[in-house]
């Protein structure tokens, strides 16, 4: 037996929507990338990175938006790593979840260089794929899913693994 959508909405509605399957994917990813608050996660982190001037803090932040974050998108790209697998429309959707992901990585390390943060010698883009690896859905799915680590303890192992990688001496 197929599952179908939930009584009353037809799978046309759904389509008209969102377009396609991969849409509808798209369209549940970034409201889970928005998190929790009346402002979207993202704008948060901004208007934060933005005024903060401690790296530490501005690291501490980040960690707890991942906390907020995670366990509404790492679920969803899971299930689209698993479908890209056999579906070719998931994989390409999985190539895009992943360069967002990557370039809002490359924005946050350019946010931290800017508060003279990163360690030095480290470039833009280790930055970049150190915060690209801390924010792996499959980090999340290890500790928080399979491992049972709570929220506090995840986002505790985020802030001090990148803290531990991408601050100088003062961080």
């Amino acid at each position: 037996m197929q599952a179908g959508p939930s009584p009353g909405v037809s799978v046309e509605t759904i389509y008209k929507r969102f377009g396609s399957k991969p849409g509808l994917v798209r369209a549940i990813h970034q409201a889970g990338l928005a998190g929790a608050g009346p402002v979207p996660a993202p704008e948060r982190s901004d208007e934060m990175s933005a005024t903060e001037v401690d790296p530490v803090a501005i690291l501490r932040n980040w960690a707890t938006l991942a906390t907020e974050v995670a366990p509404r998108t790492a679920p969803i790209m899971l299930l689209v790593r698993a479908a890209a697998a056999t579906d070719p429309e998931m994989s390409v959707t999985l190539g895009e979840m992943n360069r967002q992901r990557l370039d809002r990585m490359a924005h946050n390390a350019r946010r931290l260089a800017a508060r003279a943060g990163l360690r030095p010698g480290l470039t833009l883009e280790h930055a970049r794929d150190v915060m690209f690896a801390y924010t792996a859905p499959e980090l999340y799915e290890v500790l928080v899913l399979h491992r049972g680590w709570t929220l506090t303890e995840y986002g505790d192992f985020l802030y001090r693994g990148m803290a531990a990688e991408l601050l100088g001496p003062a961080g």
